[in-house]
């Protein structure tokens, strides 16, 4: 195995991710199959034992690994929650072959979220803590301009009300979907004109709505989020290809 040569000595952890991750999507890491050792990674890619932890945690973050106490880290799962992981590898391998994929995300996350919406005001649930914390960091991040933490607690936000829903199986499967999520919420999020004022705004006025118990509305509003996201992403598909064509010529 030859180690990625890292970009500097604080991110040696996420070269060796990074590296890792892109074999498990291009199929040269198959399901199931356990990982080197974490002294055998160490040693392959030059780098200490923390620094392979800390890769390995994001990918299990990612759905992409399962970490065992005592025994090898493998390539996703084989019970409900690791199968769940074995089909977001499944979908980043679709995105890697065609990136219209990525509009049927959008389609499968705006089910999702309507539902959570659908559970927490007709089913009388309360949104946990961390819907008001992400809405709290989108707010610190409009007003110093902070583009890439804005994303982050945008893509915060929905999670939290995903988890806020109280079902298991639609929190896993979010989980595990989540390093998608916001990976599409960042390309979209500099298609538009749109400000951060007005993002934020977008936000703010579905959590007033679910907090009052408008679900119609939150609804309504996370569907044209959603919506307006899905075009924005096809937008930035577009753009891409067509660069893409323009350096083959």
């Amino acid at each position: 195995m030859k180690p990625v040569a890292p970009r500097s000595r604080d991110k040696l952890h996420l070269s060796v991710a990074g590296d890792f991750e892109a074999k498990i999507l291009s199929g040269a890491l198959g399901i199931g199959e356990p990982l080197p050792s974490e002294a055998d990674i160490a040693r392959d890619y030059a780098v200490s034992t923390r620094s392979v932890r800390e890769a390995m945690q994001i990918l299990e973050t990612k759905g992409l690994v399962k970490r065992r106490h005592g025994g090898r880290t493998t390539v996703v799962r084989d019970d409900v929650t690791q199968f769940l992981g074995t089909l977001t590898v499944t979908v980043r391998q679709l995105f890697s072959t065609d990136a219209e994929y990525l509009v049927q995300l959008m389609a499968v996350r705006r089910m999702i979220e309507t539902e959570v919406v659908d559970l927490l005001t007709l089913g009388g649930g309360a949104m946990n803590a961390d819907v008001g914390a992400a809405l709290e960091a989108m707010r610190t991040a409009r007003d110093t301009a902070d583009f890439s933490g804005f994303v982050d607690a945008d893509a915060a936000f929905h999670l939290a009300l995903v988890h806020s829903a109280g079902n298991q199986i639609l929190t896993v499967f979010y989980d595990n979907l989540y390093g998608l999520i916001t990976e599409v919420i960042r390309i979209t999020s500099r298609v538009p004109t749109k400000s951060l004022e007005a993002a934020w705004a977008e936000h703010a006025d579905i959590y007033a709505r679910i907090e009052s118990r408008d679900g119609e509305g939150a609804k309504a509003l996370m569907r044209d989020q959603i919506d307006n996201s899905a075009a924005y992403l096809r937008v930035a598909i577009e753009k891409a290809k067509a660069a893409k064509d323009k350096s083959d010529d």
